[in-house]
């Protein structure tokens, strides 16, 4: 897949310790293991990521203020977030007072930032979202070039990811799921960089004499990378609680990743040396999440008219400073929380997770059947519908990564394959245990690393077992697989053109719009 063949750390004994004679006295295959992207600076990485984007940001801003009008849940919350701009805090117009919601405030305060700008209209409040959403395919290259160390892998990461008619219909609406996917997946990435200055770390310390043999003690510093990402996933809780799904399995990442590095070092009870250290910087930075979170809900906090900013005072209860706002919001999300587990309402659109991946009930955004399409019957759709090509290539990519996890012991597979379970897996939990009404746009968090499923795959095929070789000397395994990649992207570009229209409301004649509803009632 890379010039760098998988690291094998997961094998029960860990490997000798090094010598501790300075840089000379690193083992080569200890030094590789934890020597990270280098050349994070390269030219090529960087062209190609803007060019990448570019092309997302077209696709994603071309006449964003089409159609006109809201569109779907855009009745919500534009709304919210330009009475937010007036009052602070959500407001029911109707009663001339504060409004009960139950999603945090970070997501319309993003959508209000677009109204500010551009005001209360179509490019205002889906202005936001489409800077976001062209964002995570930059975040995405970046990912990749740092998990792949190449940059054809992470070209074609961004590529797919831009041409998703699913990213990219949420992409040009004011919905919140855009903003967080955005913001987990930039918690990952300060994640993929913590990992990355921690092994860096631990490679210094050896090379400057550290001896993990006759040292117990293992070098400290500040985890800014992870503190940061603390910070970062404190923010998507801001759009959506269900943020809090990736928590674990974040965590969980972490941990294993510091104690492969540690087995990597050499350093004895690699599991135990360091596990006080990595509780106490985990809970520090679950701790910059609340205070992240918290900071989301500062409008309710600094007015007195949001919905139950006073509530212990109109109960007779005791409301001190900042503790008795702090109660209130512990009631105000008590109610939100019995909202959303009694929210089991039949809706048209609604699907199972086990659907989604299979496409199985897309959500109708727009519909207009207009007229001045030169036929009898027209059609203008929006359809949440993603590529289908790439989709449909999300379930072998997932059999074929935790495949390749096993077989090859690489940490790239499972570090794509948690975040993937971590937006998948509590939902199957929901379904199973309340039938929760859900909407495949629940997935978006987790489509940025089914798609890494996919470009990990590729490169896999693309990769001989003995390394990539440069120049004429490529063989016959690296052309073919090659080839294969690319003709794969071709058609999902090809796809992704052919069902252009519904993802833009493009008006077609109906026979044309029929046409691409290839399965039917399950489409309409």
């Amino acid at each position: 897949m890379t010039t760098a063949t998988a690291e094998t750390e997961l094998t029960p004994e860990p490997p000798a310790a090094p010598e501790p004679t300075g840089a000379r006295g690193v083992p080569e295959i200890v030094r590789r293991r934890l020597s990270g992207l280098d050349n994070w600076l390269n030219p090529h990485s960087w062209i190609v990521t803007v060019v990448v984007t570019l092309i997302a940001g077209i696709l994603r801003f071309k006449d964003l203020s089409s159609p006109r009008g809201y569109i779907f849940d855009e009745v919500y919350y534009p709304t919210d977030a330009w009475d937010m701009l007036q009052h602070g805090v959500e407001w029911d117009e109707k009663n001339n007072g504060p409004a009960y919601v139950v999603h945090p405030p970070l997501g319309k305060w993003m959508i209000a930032l677009g109204e500010k700008i551009f005001g209360n209209h179509e490019l205002g409040w889906r202005f936001t979202a489409a800077v976001c959403g062209t964002l995570m395919i930059l975040i995405l290259i970046r990912i990749a070039y740092r998990l792949f160390h190449s940059v054809l892998l992470a070209g074609t990461a961004g590529l797919l990811l831009a041409l998703d008619g699913f990213q990219m219909v949420l992409s040009r609406t004011s919905l919140l799921d855009i903003f967080l996917g955005f913001w987990i997946l930039l918690a990952f990435a300060a994640m993929v960089l913590d990992r990355d200055h921690y092994r860096r770390r631990l490679l210094r310390a050896l090379e400057d004499g550290y001896d993990p043999a006759s040292t117990p003690k293992i070098p400290r510093v500040v985890p800014w990378w992870l503190l940061t990402s603390g910070a970062l996933f404190g923010l998507a809780c801001g759009v959506k609680w269900s943020a809090l799904f990736f928590a674990p399995f974040f965590a969980g990442l972490v941990w294993l990743w510091r104690v492969q590095a540690r087995r990597s070092a050499g350093i004895r009870g690699p599991f135990v040396g360091g596990a006080f250290s990595d509780l106490g910087w985990l809970v520090l930075s679950f701790a910059l999440s609340i205070i992240f979170y918290l900071a989301t809900w500062t409008g309710w906090f600094v007015t007195n008219t949001g919905y139950f900013r006073h509530y212990r005072q109109a109960n007779g209860l005791s409301e001190p400073p900042i503790l008795g706002a702090l109660l209130n919001l512990v009631h105000y999300h008590q109610e939100a929380y019995k909202f959303h587990s009694g929210l089991t309402e039949r809706h048209v659109y609604q699907s199972w997770p086990w659907q989604w991946l299979l496409l199985g009930r897309p959500v109708a955004f727009y519909w207009n059947n207009g007229a001045g399409c030169g036929a009898p019957s027209c059609a203008r759709e929006i359809l949440l519908l993603g590529t289908p090509v790439l989709w449909w290539s999300f379930l072998p990519a997932l059999f074929a990564l935790v495949w390749f996890g096993i077989a090859r012991r690489d940490w790239r597979a499972w570090a794509i394959l948690v975040p993937i379970m971590g937006g998948m897996l509590p939902w199957f939990y929901y379904a199973v245990t309340d039938g929760r009404t859900m909407f495949t746009f629940y997935l978006l968090p987790a489509v940025p690393f089914l798609v890494l499923a996919v470009v990990y795959v590729l490169g896999a095929i693309m990769t001989p077992a003995d390394g990539i070789v440069a120049g004429k000397n490529k063989s016959e395994r690296q052309l073919i697989g090659t080839v294969v990649a690319g003709a794969y992207v071709i058609l999902v570009a090809l796809c992704f053109a052919y069902f252009h229209p519904i993802f833009v409301a493009q008006l077609m004649t109906y026979d044309s719009w029929s046409s691409r509803m290839w399965l039917g009632g399950r489409w309409i």
